[in-house]
Formats: C-alpha cells, structure tokens, sequence
C-alpha cells in the first residue's frame, strides 16, 4: 500500500472511532475503507482485522466514559462476558447464515428504529427512571446475549441497538446508554476477535497500526459525547441509522 492508501484507512480509523464511541456503526466507515484500500483482504480478514482495531477504539471510550459516568460494575461486568460469549457463537455459526435474508431483515429494523426514535423526541434525552436491580439485570444480559450473538454473525449497528435498548427499556439517557454499551461492545468485540485469531484471520501489523487512530478518534467521541449531551447524540444517532440502512442496501441490492 501506498503513502495515499496509509492516509485514507487512518482517516478511516478515526473517523470510525469518533462514531463508534458517540452512538456505534464505525465499522460502516472502516470496513469499506479496507474493502477498497486492501482488496486482497479476505471477509474474514477484513473484519477480523477490524475487530482488532474496533476493540481497542472500544476500550478508550470505555474509559474514558467511566471517568465521567457511574456504570455499575456488578451488572456490566457480567454482561460483557456474556458478550463476548455470545458474539464468539456468532461468529463461528456466520457460516450458517444466509446473508441475503439476514441482511433485508436487519435493515427493517433499522428503519424501525430511526422511526422510533424520530417518533419520541423525549427518548434518551432525559433520565426517566432509575431502573431495579432485577430489571437492570435481565435488560442488559439479555442484550448481551442477543446482540452480542449478532455482532459476531453480522455487526453493523451494534452499539446502536444496545443504545436504544437501554434508553427504551431502562429510562436512561442517551450519553448514558453510550457509556453501557460501550462496555457490552468491547465484550462482543473481544468475543469475536479471539474466535478471529484462532483462525488466523486477523493481520495484526495493519489492526494495530489502525488501532492507534481509532483510539485518538474514539477519544475525541466520548469527549464529544460528554460534552454536548444527549440531544447530540440523538442526532448522530439518526444520521448514522440512516447510512447503515443506506449502507446495507447498496451491499445487498448495488
């Protein structure tokens, strides 16, 4: 690769870092950047090499959020590794799946959710409720569990759906529900990541390399994030739920 090829994936890189960590779907900006900088990259090599990046992006807005936000720990903590349990499943039955159904599906559901959303201009932007402990918990291991089982199988808009998970079901906000999902993601990443490597899929020297941008750009996400609030992130959540559905039409029907 050229001087010109290294400049656009680490633009890619931090740009997809900067939307992973404010409402997810940076892999909508990496993934494609691979696609076209590395053609000879395999689709298991592309997005094994971007889980590498994608979880280390993850893990800064992790903490970088935890400085900030109060996560409660004993829930979460669980629910990652559940995450990563699942989306280790996933990822091994990925095989299994016929894309050409999965994907339509999926991009209903994106759709719902954009009308969701657009539909209730109070979601996410206020704390509503303080949930129980039971309902905290059964909210975010089944989420674990489901999503996580589908960011190995497939990925885009993970950390969206967690966010609307948490702000529908649990009353939080939406800078809030970022910082949970957060945890969850850098679960299901590291989940399908070693499943990855086992494998020999992952090409570490171009992850990590990326990785260091991903980070500056998450980083600047989660600052972001803290600091606007949530009507900003309702926004980008919005505009980004549209380029997913964009995104996965022109892959499916393009």
């Amino acid at each position: 690769m050229g001087a010109g090829d290294w400049a656009l994936l680490m633009v890619a890189a931090t740009a997809a870092g900067w939307v992973d960590a404010v409402v997810g779907g940076g892999g909508l900006i990496l993934l494609p950047a691979l696609f076209l900088v590395a053609p000879q990259l395999t689709p298991q090599a592309a997005l094994a090499t971007n889980k590498l990046t994608a979880i280390c992006g993850t893990g800064a807005a992790v903490l970088t959020f935890a400085r900030r936000i109060p996560l409660r720990w004993p829930v979460l903590g669980p629910a990652a590794l559940v995450a990563a349990l699942a989306s280790a499943a996933g990822a091994a039955a990925v095989s299994l799946i016929d894309r050409s159904v999965f994907v339509p599906l999926v991009m209903v559901v994106l759709v719902a959710v954009a009308v969701f959303v657009a539909a209730r201009p109070t979601l996410g932007v206020t704390t509503t409720r303080r949930p129980s402990l039971l309902r905290l918990a059964t909210v975010t291991l089944t989420a674990a569990a489901v999503i996580g089982f589908y960011d190995g199988i497939l990925g885009p808009g993970t950390g969206t759906f967690l966010i609307l998970i948490f702000a529908s079901l649990l009353g939080a906000e939406f800078v809030q529900s970022a910082a949970m999902a957060k945890v969850l993601n850098f679960g299901s990443n590291l989940g399908a990541l070693v499943l990855f490597a086992v494998a020999g899929h992952v090409w570490w020297a171009l992850g990590l390399t990326l990785a260091v941008c991903n980070v500056a750009g998450s980083v600047l996400g989660s600052r972001t994030a803290l600091a606007r609030g949530a009507g900003f992130v309702r926004i980008v959540l919005l505009i980004v739920v549209v380029a997913m559905v964009i995104r996965l039409g022109i892959e499916q029907f393009g």
